[in-house]
């Protein structure tokens, strides 16, 4: 496989084809999304960096920074990078909402944003992933520009022409023809859209992407805005990139968003996500029935869920620590994100609980968490591991469907390949509940006596007649149970990595190390004993 050999030959970098990220090679991928004005500082200017996210300006990140702290990344086991939008931004005069920081004010994508970086930095942070066997996806703006103005000249612009953009009109929600062709944004700062009907828009993104994705050596391409273009709008500037294309479309609405995938390889998955807010996030409702419905529409509406974007935060909506005060409910909707089907994408500062809300607080700087090894971070940490491990070791279990085992209003156990999660949404303090779930057709851990938990590497015992219990005597902590003949060569729980598992971690300058005592969760040890029955 070309990216383990990579990372087995010599430091220097080595050139990497274009076009050769597919759909199939992304779906075992696991994706770390980062502001590039935020993620990281050189050193230079890191110790005496002020950040306020309600300033609205630029902080200092650059690709070069981003490149400089990669092992932080590709340590936790990240596989992936997710990076901001790379193209010409605006730069005049400080707007009412403040400076394009974020990268997402694109005016011409035909050039690089100088804020960020040259286009030599670009091509070293593109190889030094390549060199680690990572993969690089670019968010792209291609629905609209940004405007200081609704009649704006457009003479700086990648489209120079009025023709080649949607006459001015404000959205009216709901009114899918008006999202489609009217613009963002609003007076003080409108988005003008781009005209999608336009043959020579179509032919001009075609052409530059091919060049961009060529010269840059990009894996991706992150979609902005999909939902406000016709989805067959994206299909020729997809093939012309060559590479995996995952889409925004931004809603609670299966239907809507499954209706872009085959346009687009991949749909970020926000009908789950808020399905995950709903279920998990205390206060809320908890309501895992309706996480089960989301799960059974998407089985009947998606063409492959295994390339789905599984997230818990983004830019576009609140962080996780600051929708739900307890801990637990964030590590169990964590484990979904990555346990089920589809590709976990982690919101950088997710790991290190930033508790930012909507724009702009949600994009607040990295480094002054000093880049710690949090409780969250070794948990994404034993995930990714998990993950890497049953996707290098054998082609079905990312593309096998997860199954529902039993679900309560409080629990939910679900079945991929061998691999059995259980997650609840008591959060930290315990409860007083039993559960018991019907026999599945296709269980066969019980064959094997005992099947160990890789979150807290304990052994859970596996009754005679096939059935786990799974008692929270510590509060509602998940539990991901993987047979026992299946963790050889994994590094979990006191099992030795193989070769191929020392790789997929291996950096410039360290292999991370995982506790076999699992990591501590800080819950008080004396509950009341609750719990569930697994069949």
């Amino acid at each position: 496989m070309l990216v383990l050999l990579l990372l087995l030959l010599p430091l220097a970098v080595i050139p990497y084809p274009a076009h050769a990220a597919t759909a199939d090679q992304w779906r075992s991928r696991s994706i770390y999304q980062l502001f590039t004005d935020r993620y990281a500082l050189s050193p230079a200017v890191a110790s005496s960096a002020n950040c306020n996210p309600g300033d609205q300006t630029w902080c200092g990140g650059t690709w070069n920074s981003t490149r400089e702290n990669l092992d932080y990344i590709q340590q936790a086991g990240f596989t992936a990078i997710w990076i901001s939008p790379v193209n010409k931004n605006y730069d005049g005069p400080r707007t009412q909402y403040g400076d394009a920081y974020t990268g997402y004010w694109v005016t011409d994508v035909s050039q690089l944003n100088p804020h960020f970086g040259t286009t030599a930095d670009l091509k070293l942070l593109s190889a030094e992933l390549h060199r680690r066997g990572m993969f690089l996806m670019v968010d792209m703006v291609l629905n609209n520009v940004m405007a200081t103005s609704t009649t704006p000249d457009y003479s700086a612009y990648f489209f120079k022409d009025s023709s080649q953009y949607h006459p001015y009109c404000p959205i009216q929600w709901g009114n899918r023809t008006s999202e489609m062709d009217c613009w963002l944004g609003d007076t003080v700062v409108p988005l003008p859209d781009v005209n999608t009907e336009d043959p020579s828009v179509s032919q001009a993104y075609q052409n530059w992407i091919t060049a961009f994705v060529q010269e840059f050596s990009i894996d991706g391409l992150r979609i902005d805005a999909a939902k406000h273009a016709p989805a067959a709008f994206w299909t020729p500037i997809c093939a012309a990139a060559g590479v995996f294309c995952m889409g925004e479309v931004f809603g609670p609405d299966v239907n809507e968003a499954a209706s872009y995938q085959g346009a687009l390889d991949s749909v970020l998955n926000y009908p789950m996500y808020d399905a995950l807010v709903q279920a998990f996030a205390l206060p809320g409702p908890q309501n895992m029935s309706g996480l089960v419905q989301i799960m059974d529409q998407s089985k009947q509406q998606y063409k492959d869920m295994s390339v789905l974007g599984n997230f818990l935060e983004n830019q576009d909506v609140p962080r996780w620590a600051n929708i739900s005060v307890d801990i637990q409910s964030l590590y169990n909707a964590m484990v979904f994100t990555f346990m089920s089907d589809g590709i976990p994408i982690v919101y950088y500062g997710q790991e290190q609980r930033l508790s930012g809300n909507a724009d702009p607080w949600n994009r607040e700087p990295l480094w002054p968490t000093n880049y710690a090894n949090t409780s969250t971070y070794t948990m994404i940490a034993t995930l990714n591991k998990l993950r890497n491990f049953l996707t290098n070791g054998t082609d079905s279990w990312t593309t096998s469907q997860a199954e529902v085992l039993t679900m309560t209003s409080n629990e939910l156990a679900i079945m991929k390949g061998d691999v059995i999660s259980v997650m609840t949404n008591i959060g930290s303090p315990c409860g007083s509940f039993y559960a018991v779930g019907g026999r599945h057709p296709d269980y066969r851990v019980g064959l094997h006596g005992f099947i160990p938990d890789i979150l807290s590497c304990t052994q859970r015992t596996v009754g005679s007649n096939g059935t786990v219990s799974v008692e929270y005597t510590k509060g509602g902590q998940a539990v991901v149970l993987v047979p026992q003949s299946q963790l050889p060569g994994s590094g979990l729980c006191g099992y030795a990595a193989s070769a191929a598992a020392v790789a997929s971690v291996h950096s410039n300058s360290a292999i991370l190390s995982f506790s076999l005592l699992g990591p501590s969760w800080g819950i008080p040890a004396l509950c009341a004993v609750l719990g569930m029955v697994v069949w």
